[in-house]
């Protein structure tokens, strides 16, 4: 058994589409800024499985400065993580995450979020924990300007 941690945090801005945990919030004031599709939780996720399994982190598979993965969805990149983790031998047992924000609320989408997640890894919906938290008005986060996200990920060596 192996477990990995993740964190990512990515700033609010408006024009953007806003995506969590693969998730599309449609009509979105604000979405987050990044290269790819800035999707914290996945991003955090996805360092944690690659944590688990001894692997480098997201930024070497997926580099901001290449130019075919700027916009991308992090959802193609949560696929091509979970071949990584594969073909080293692992499987997913379990997974938890924690969002922190001000902007979105989160728990109206909750169980549309981990059935995306759930999907994507070909697991069990009990397999994943996932909640949400605020910063109390503290911070950059109270204050609406940001969004960070904390993983946690257990992989099993089956191979």
């Amino acid at each position: 058994m192996r477990v990995g941690i993740g964190y990512d945090v990515h700033r609010l801005v408006r024009g953007r589409r806003l995506f969590l945990g693969g998730f599309e919030f449609e009509n979105s004031e604000f979405g987050l800024e990044g290269h790819s599709d800035a999707d914290v939780l996945l991003h955090a996720l996805m360092d944690a499985m690659l944590g688990a399994a001894g692997l480098n982190d997201i930024g070497h598979y997926f580099p901001n400065t290449d130019e075919k993965y700027r916009g991308i969805r992090s959802t193609e990149l949560l696929k091509k993580v979970k071949e990584e983790i594969e073909q080293k031998g692992f499987k997913i047992c379990n997974i938890d995450m924690i969002v922190v924000a001000e902007y979105p609320r989160l728990s109206p989408f909750i169980d549309k979020i981990k059935q995306t997640i759930a999907n994507i890894l070909d697991i069990k919906l009990e397999q994943i924990g996932l909640k949400a938290t605020t910063e109390e008005g503290l911070g950059f986060i109270g204050a609406k300007e940001g969004v960070c996200a904390h993983a946690i990920a257990l992989l099993e060596k089956v191979k």
